[in-house]
């Protein structure tokens, strides 16, 4: 009787179960404008999971930061509609093989085949998208396969309907043409350079009624033929169709990356008939079958439509890069064929790391082993894992080397499906890669500002990723590699300044000074010591113990969220969504809200992730408060809705906050679900947690409790109620995150007041995050050892020197500070009549005769920099000399603002108040000149003269003309080192 009844109750609670989460039409809740408007950056188009073609309206061409998706909501003008968009990214790209249906004389001026549009008559939904154009009255409506982009045009009735083709839209068209088929089918290529540096796509085009007439687009006008004999190329097309039937004209556009051999076949696999609203239904049917892995219940539409667009948002990067035949284009530019795979493009992983790929460890673990897959090929292909891969090419931006952490994380979590001997050969290459510093980084355990620009966030990211290398190490069992991974992922121990409880930049073996903590400049990646100062997610118990405590890291996170401060320093966009100095709209600061849960305070990470989700995601085209960057701005999202997040990918564990959902459920790839309960009172808060009948009071969860299936119930005590022990302190209930095995003894600081001195300076050795030991140190250059020179005080060095010094803790030492003095060579006064750029003003004026010369890599700081007027200075030689020789090393990257002087000049005087010019040198290096480079303005006396004041005048480039990204601006002039003989 009692077997009876169990049985009975569990039917009747899964019965309960299905009955609550009966909603099955999840994709009603997208709203695919969410994120078109402020600093989003997401395209409302038809897209579906995961897909190759993006079809979606252009209403930018201007290159300008706002519509890096080609889209944005504040715009009123459609210049066509192409097939390759990005989610979110910060950086212009795609926007490939552009149509746009128009009535009259055809043109390929984008302002004439342009049309005026109505958000009134504008729709979007998962899979589907429609308009109106208003100049010509014409219905558009897009829906898409994987491959394949299709096309509803309804005209005015007329005999001449025209469809333009615009191979040059948008980004650098290198090389295009087009090919007529039949009456029906034309195919054609586009390689083009942006972002991506050489972008292959490959078309098909197909309409549901025979061409008329058509004609080749070649420098903008239109011809009936080619010029074989001159090779001429189509740059487009227009193509006029009879629409005196005033049925609408289905067009069906399928790409490759490939060929356009590739593209037929994807035609002729994925969009073999002419229905479109058979073709929308399954795209809608696709959406909802890809959003049903999460099911939520609330009361509101609008948080259901913001949770659903986010889920939606998630699954549209990283994008299908292969042909029906499993035919890719590789790394290497050559054709691949992908066995037992998928592969894939798009892989913004200094984003996606965080959070949407340990999403994808939940939701997509067969996909998650292709995306690994397509790591190692690409791997195999070019000697590289992927940084931020586009389109088969490395675009080399942002830091750090985050496929490791992919790889890290699907490892904790179980996922497998690829070669652990050639995975591991991967990641160690990158743990090991000859550039951004990480030579530099594995000799030294951190970057100081000389030695690489951005160094505190490169040190710290290198670290994080070091400690996935380790992770994967033990995975594999690899003790000595355990141990070196261990020690560099310990890094953030080397720029932890106790005095500020800031992570600081290290100059020269000091500290910078002066030093802001809200100040964004060129030692940090999008943004500044606030936001990177709680960056160690592999170690935070030893981050606390460095701050003095949890009481002490728990004030210092208040301070982080409540400060008034503002942000100071360069101008970045990225920046938004601030609560205090935390900025939620770039991924730097996505972990911190949770980082309460390690110190016994879950309440206070329930309600800033609450507020949050509340105030920063909205069912709006304003509704994302920073980029998208490919789903990571809403994977936070979807985790934080849920009540979880991966604070530290390569762990299985998920710290706790608090569901925004009463239900949810996660439904898995292998058929098993897990629920979570969260039916909060009025007034009450978290008490803990009943996981599978079993209490806790643990703020964590682990991967496995979930995946395998179950269910998470959330209780409450009133929030007065001090009996409350969930999440309190105590190793049990709080999230783990120690290092503890092979730790590393600081570098120590290198004091003094400055590198290049007149006569002399005083130096002193400090110890930093570690007990007093002992202090060696050498002057001349030579590696210190046991037997060394003990420091004891400060010391005094009148002459050049190379300072280095390290610790000994019986037979641990810490690695080698080293600081580089210098004694002028000059006996000059420089005083600088212009007045730097804040962020651009190295050590003052005497930059400008130390000696040290600034390299292209001017974000170390080496630089002086000057916005909106002349770089002026006069060299007080203290006594009147021989002249022959006088030049000044200038730096040009125009992609940042900074030009060449148009001239330099150069006076001479013996006075200080009458001075002649004695020589110009005009500047030859043009501003469309994008590559990074130095230029030495030297000018050799016809014949010597004796000065005793010397005048150097650059002058400044003016407003950035009208091509550049920052027309109207002023320019930079930078200079560095000046010479005279």
């Amino acid at each position: 009787m009692k077997v009876i009844k169990k049985t009975y109750l569990i039917f009747l609670f899964l019965l309960l179960v299905k009955n609550n989460f009966s909603q099955q039409n999840f994709s009603q809740y997208v709203n695919p404008f969410i994120g078109t408007g402020g600093a989003g950056h997401t395209f409302p188009g038809a897209v579906l999971p995961f897909g190759m073609v993006q079809l979606s309206p252009d209403t930018r061409i201007d290159g300008s930061w706002e519509g890096c998706s080609g889209y944005h909501y504040s715009d009123s003008v459609i210049y066509g509609f192409s097939h390759t968009h990005l989610s979110g990214t910060g950086i212009s790209d795609w926007g490939d093989i552009l149509l746009m249906p128009m009535l009259g004389e055809p043109s390929m001026d984008n302002k004439k085949y342009a049309s005026k549009f109505s958000h009134q008559t504008e729709k979007a939904s998962a899979g589907f998208y429609q308009v109106v154009l208003q100049d010509d009255n014409i219905n558009v409506q897009l829906t898409t396969t994987l491959r394949t982009g299709i096309h509803k045009y309804k005209f005015p009735k007329t005999a001449k309907a025209n469809l333009i083709l615009d191979l040059l839209h948008r980004d650098k068209t290198l090389d295009c043409n087009l090919t007529i088929i039949d009456s029906v089918t034309v195919s054609g290529y586009r390689v083009s350079q942006a972002w991506a540096k050489e972008q292959h796509i490959y078309f098909v085009i197909k309409f549901s009624k025979p061409l008329k007439k058509m004609e080749f687009a070649v420098n903008k006008k239109f011809t009936q033929k080619l010029d074989t004999k001159t090779k001429q190329k189509a740059q487009g097309a227009y193509f006029e169709f009879d629409n005196t039937d005033d049925k609408p004209l289905i067009v069906k556009v399928a790409i490759s990356p490939l060929s356009t051999n590739g593209a037929l076949k994807n035609l002729m696999a994925e969009a073999p008939h002419w229905n479109f609203e058979k073709y929308k239904y399954q795209a809608d049917s696709i959406w909802n079958k890809q959003l049903q892995k999460i099911e939520v219940q609330h009361n509101d539409k609008n948080t259901l439509a913001t949770f659903y667009t986010a889920l939606y948002h998630c699954f549209i990067h990283p994008s299908l890069n292969m042909d029906v035949d499993s035919m890719y284009r590789g790394r290497d530019n050559l054709p691949h064929k992908a066995i037992g795979f998928t592969n894939y493009s798009v892989f913004s992983l200094w984003d996606t790391y965080r959070a949407l790929h340990p999403l994808f460890t939940l939701l997509e673990r067969k996909r998650t082993t292709d995306f690994i897959n397509t790591f190692l090929n690409q791997y195999q292909q070019s000697k590289r894992l992927p940084m931020w891969e586009l389109s088969s090419n490395e675009t080399d931006c942002m830091i750090g080397f985050h496929a490791t952490s992919v790889i890290a994380d699907a490892i904790a979590k179980g996922i497998s499906g690829f070669d652990s001997l050639l995975m591991y050969q991967a990641v160690k290459a990158s743990a090991s890669y000859s550039n951004f510093g990480i030579p530099i980084f594995n000799k030294k355990r951190f970057l100081q500002i000389e030695d690489e620009s951005e160094s505190v966030s490169k040190s710290l990211e290198y670290a994080y990723d070091n400690w996935c290398v380790a992770q994967i190490a033990q995975y594999l069992n690899k003790p000595l590699d355990i141990k070196i991974h261990t020690e560099l992922a310990q890094a953030y121990k080397n720029l932890f300044d106790v005095t500020t409880g800031n992570m600081r930049p290290r100059k020269n073996g000091n500290w910078l000074s002066p030093f802001y903590p809200n100040e964004i400049n060129n030692h940090f990646t999008e943004g500044n010591s606030w936001q990177y100062s709680f960056y160690v997610p592999q170690d935070i118990e030893g981050l606390i113990k460095l701050h003095g405590g949890k009481q002490n890291f728990e004030n210092k996170l208040d301070e982080l969220f409540t400060t008034t401060q503002k942000t100071s320093g360069r101008e970045q966009a990225d920046v938004t969504g601030l609560i205090g100095q935390y900025a939620h709209g770039n991924e730097p600061s996505h972990h911190m809200a949770y980082l309460y849960n390690y110190v016994g305070k879950p309440q206070k990470t329930i309600n800033l992730v609450h507020k949050i989700c509340n105030e920063f995601y909205k069912n709006s085209p304003n509704g994302l408060i920073g980029n998208e960057d490919c789903g990571q701005m809403s994977a936070w999202y979807v985790f934080s809705a849920m009540g979880f997040y991966p604070v530290c990918p390569g762990s299985p564990l998920y710290v706790l906050s608090q569901p925004i959902f009463k239900n949810v459920k996660i439904n898995f790839e292998d058929g098993a679900s897990f629920i979570i309960e969260n039916n909060a009172p009025e007034n009450q808060i978290v008490a803990g947690y009943e996981w599978n009948t079993k209490k806790l009071l643990r703020s964590v969860i682990h991967h496995n409790q979930m995946q395998n299936g179950g269910k998470l119930t959330y209780s409450f005590l009133n929030k007065t109620d001090t009996s409350n022990n969930y999440g309190k302190t105590g190793v049990k209930n709080l999230p783990p995150s120690r290092i503890i095995t092979h730790t590393i003894i600081p570098s120590p600081i290198i004091s003094a007041s400055e590198q290049v001195f007149k006569t002399n300076v005083e130096v002193s050795i400090n110890i930093i995050n570690y007990k007093p030991c002992t202090i060696v140190y050498t002057l001349d250059g030579s590696e210190p050892t046991v037997a060394s020179t003990i420091y004891t005080k400060p010391f005094i060095i009148s002459n050049n020197a190379t300072v280095k010094t390290k610790l000994f803790d019986a037979k641990d030492s810490s690695i080698t500070s080293i600081a580089t003095f210098y004694k002028l060579k000059y006996n000059y006064n420089v005083v600088v009549t212009s007045t730097p750029n804040a962020q651009y003003s190295a050590s003052g004026s005497s930059s400008l005769i130390d000696g040290l010369n600034g390299d292209s890599d001017w974000r170390k700081g080496n630089w002086l920099g000057y916005q909106y007027q002349d770089f002026e200075c006069i060299i007080d030689l203290k006594q009147k000399q021989e002249i022959s020789y006088l030049s000044l090393n200038c730096l040009q990257d125009s992609r940042s603002w900074i030009l060449m002087p148009t001239q330099v000049n150069f006076y001479t005087s013996n006075d200080n108040i009458n001075f002649t010019l004695v020589g110009s040198v005009d500047n030859t290096i043009k501003a469309t000149d994008e590559t990074t480079q130095l230029k030495k303005f030297e000018k050799r006396l016809a014949k010597k003269m004796n000065a005793s004041y010397i005048k150097i005048v650059a002058k400044n480039y003016g407003k950035l003309p009208q091509w550049h990204q920052g027309k109207g601006d002023g320019a930079f002039v930078f200079v560095d080192e000046l010479e005279i003989k």
